[in-house]
């Protein structure tokens, strides 16, 4: 290659090289001029956004305070049911406690009871019917002995008969 091409070829290099730089710098004039409608623009919003902020800042504020007021109510609640419940719970005890003291005397009375019930019919039976199944056989005996008597003599021959219908 010859020294006229070389320069010839660098030439439309550079020119290329110079048409790039300057569409380059358009390029950053460009983005220049709509970074400063965009600042225009948001410093058009800003006392806006600061207004927006503050009052922001005031409701997380005011929340907070509610917040802190609503957790305390909350604290006294649950401390109040707890004291609640523990006196519910006392008292549920005290009544089964007590109930389990009733149902005992009352097993003891009904046990009481039962024995006496028991006691009473024995010395009715041996006080009373004893003597009377006593009686009640002498009274046997004595009509069996006045039948007899008043009978006279078995007849041989009814015996006789009266053991064949057995036989």
């Amino acid at each position: 290659m010859d020294q006229q091409t070389l320069l010839i070829v660098m030439t439309v290099f550079v020119i290329v090289a110079a048409l790039a730089l300057a569409w380059q710098a358009f390029l950053l004039f460009g983005i220049y001029k709509s970074s400063r409608a965009m600042q225009s623009g948001v410093e058009r919003l800003l006392p806006k956004i600061e207004s927006l902020v503050e009052s922001s800042k005031q409701a997380v504020d005011e929340s907070r305070k509610q917040i802190l007021d609503v957790t305390g109510k909350a604290a006294e609640i649950l401390d109040l049911t707890r004291k609640q419940v523990a006196r519910i719970d006392a008292l549920l005890e005290d009544a089964t406690e007590r109930a389990k003291v009733q149902l005992d005397r009352a097993e003891l009375v009904l046990d009481d009871a039962m024995g006496r019930a028991q006691d009473t019919v024995a010395a009715v039976q041996s006080g009373l019917l004893k003597p009377l199944r006593e009686i009640q056989g002498l009274a046997a005996g004595v009509r069996t002995a006045f039948l007899f008597f008043l009978r006279g003599r078995p007849n041989p021959e009814e015996a006789t008969a009266d053991e064949e219908m057995f036989i």
